[in-house]
């Protein structure tokens, strides 16, 4: 009788694992925010993450392309984003938590359009 009950538990803990996996934020370190200020390349609304691709000068006089991760529409709706909050083109200033990496990207926590005022409400 518990074997019934144990082989499907298993089974399913090991179908989760996986996704739970995926939703980690253990590439982030949440232990530092850096604020960027750049120009939107490309914001992508898709599920089941959001991104701000974003050109920021170096101390070469180049730009570095930053891939920043967001959560998924639905949640930014809530939060009062839209897919036409952000416009290729535009200048914007995001704080993140980095990737620990080093690499050139992170996870947003706040966004400010060209403005300066915030995008949507705060979480």
């Amino acid at each position: 009788m518990k074997a019934k009950i144990i082989l499907p538990a298993l089974a399913l803990l090991t179908i989760a694992a996986p996704a739970l996996a995926h939703h980690s934020s253990a590439m982030f370190d949440q232990t530092k925010t850096v604020t960027l200020s750049g120009t939107v390349k490309e914001f992508l609304w898709t599920n089941p993450h959001t991104y701000i691709q974003l050109l920021v000068k170096n101390d070469k006089g180049g730009e570095d392309e930053w891939n920043l991760e967001m959560t998924a529409p639905l949640h930014l709706q809530r939060l009062g984003w839209t897919k036409s909050s952000l416009k290729p083109g535009e200048h914007v200033t995001v704080k993140i938590h980095p990737l620990r990496d080093g690499s050139k990207g992170g996870n947003v926590q706040e966004a400010n359009g060209p403005d300066g005022k915030p995008i949507g409400k705060p979480a």
